[in-house]
């Protein structure tokens, strides 16, 4: 699961009303001063409108961003009173009307924007006294528009990037739960292969050693020494893989690889099958996720000869290429049958493994004699 994002105290603070109170007090502020701080020629104070229009033309910036277009008109209107008043003190600017202008070309659509800059502007312009004036409220006019249309701007660029941010964390989460999903699928396969592998040389084992016992005792011992070495690497492979469920990653013994087939061969020789044992060519170094599948593969070959196929002689020979290996496994047993079909479970799994690895796996009778074979090629480069 993602973290939630953190708001930063700003950002919280600029969700509230408070920042565009503060805003109308400000622009009331520097509206009312020259009202404040000149003195009239003549002595007399200021016209009372004055500072009524000054203030009313600000206060209604505190509703700018709910009602932009409303919020323009109130503020024009005011600001254009103003003179209504005599005598009244020289506006320099009028902060208010620049403030909901910009909001409306930050805020609104195409045709309400235009429509509020034009018509402020235009009766403006027919009512000033100077070209001066004129030319300074067109400027003012043009800058609040083009910061308001700034300021969309960079709000759609940053909603962009933030769906674009979010796009992509929904996309790492999903690929997290894809890999999360492959590994859970080879701990499958692992754990299949491990238990069936074990599992049947004890049975095997445990159905001879009464045989054993009674035509010959001294052989009794070693069949017991063979179910308890078999469930003890099964064992030992089980505690390997349950680490890698574990939250605290610790260091983990290593899977597996190529390298322990000689040891896996005798193993299964242990259980009353013969088998032999054959590398060819000059071997060569294979990728990680291949080493593991030779195993297992094998493994799982083996297996299925020990349970199914009533074999008496096995053979696992390695072939080494420049750009691939091949793993040929053989028995003389009675093929296929009905207790291994083409499609069981255990052969899925061989060509799932060689094909996660960019190889390939075929599964048959023998066409030189009675038995099953098993064939896998696997690239010597990472898939």
């Amino acid at each position: 699961m993602s973290a939630l994002p953190v708001m930063s105290p700003f950002r919280r603070w600029a969700g509230t009303p408070w920042p565009d109170a503060a805003l109308a007090l400000l622009a009331m502020a520097a509206q009312v001063w020259p009202l404040l701080t000149l003195q009239n020629e003549t002595g007399e104070p200021w016209h009372w409108w004055g500072y009524v229009a000054a203030a009313g033309s600000a206060v209604p910036v505190v509703w700018r961003r709910r009602a932009p277009l409303p919020v323009l008109v109130a503020c024009v209107t005011m600001g254009s009173l103003y003179d209504v008043g005599d005598p009244v003190a020289r506006q320099p600017l009028w902060y208010g009307g620049l403030i909901a202008l910009y909001t409306v070309a930050s805020r609104s659509g195409r045709p309400v924007r235009l429509l509020a800059f034009a018509v402020p502007t235009v009766g403006g312009l027919l009512t000033v006294g100077s070209s001066d004036t004129a030319l300074r409220g067109i400027v003012l006019s043009v800058s609040a528009y083009a910061f308001g249309r700034a300021a969309a701007g960079a709000r759609a660029h940053a909603a962009a990037l933030e769906e674009r941010a979010e796009r992509l964390e929904r996309e790492r989460l999903l690929e997290a739960e894809r890999a999360a999903e492959r590994e859970r699928a080879r701990i499958a396969h692992d754990m299949h292969d491990i238990l069936a592998h074990a599992v049947s040389l004890m049975v095997v084992q445990a159905e001879a050693g009464p045989v054993v016992a009674r035509a010959d005792p001294g052989r009794a011992e070693e069949v017991f020494d063979t179910i308890a070495a078999a469930g003890r690497d099964a064992m030992d492979q089980l505690r390997r893989l349950l680490e890698v469920l574990k939250q605290e990653q610790g260091p983990r013994a290593p899977q597996p690889t190529i390298d322990d087939l000689p040891a896996l061969a005798d193993r299964v020789a242990g259980a009353g099958l013969e088998v032999a044992y054959a590398v060819v060519g000059e071997p060569r170094r294979l990728p990680p996720d291949g080493g593991i599948a030779a195993y297992r593969i094998t493994q799982e070959a083996l297996t299925n000869v020990v349970k199914h196929a009533g074999a008496g002689r096995a053979e696992v020979r390695l072939a080494w290429h420049p750009e691939d290996l091949v793993i040929d496994i053989v028995d003389d047993g009675r093929g296929a049958g009905a207790d291994l079909p083409p499609g069981g479970n255990g052969l899925i799994g061989i060509r799932e493994r060689a094909a996660a690895c960019g190889g390939a796996a075929t599964a048959g009778p023998r066409e030189d004699g009675p038995g099953f074979r098993v064939s896998v090629r696997l690239p010597l480069a990472a898939a």
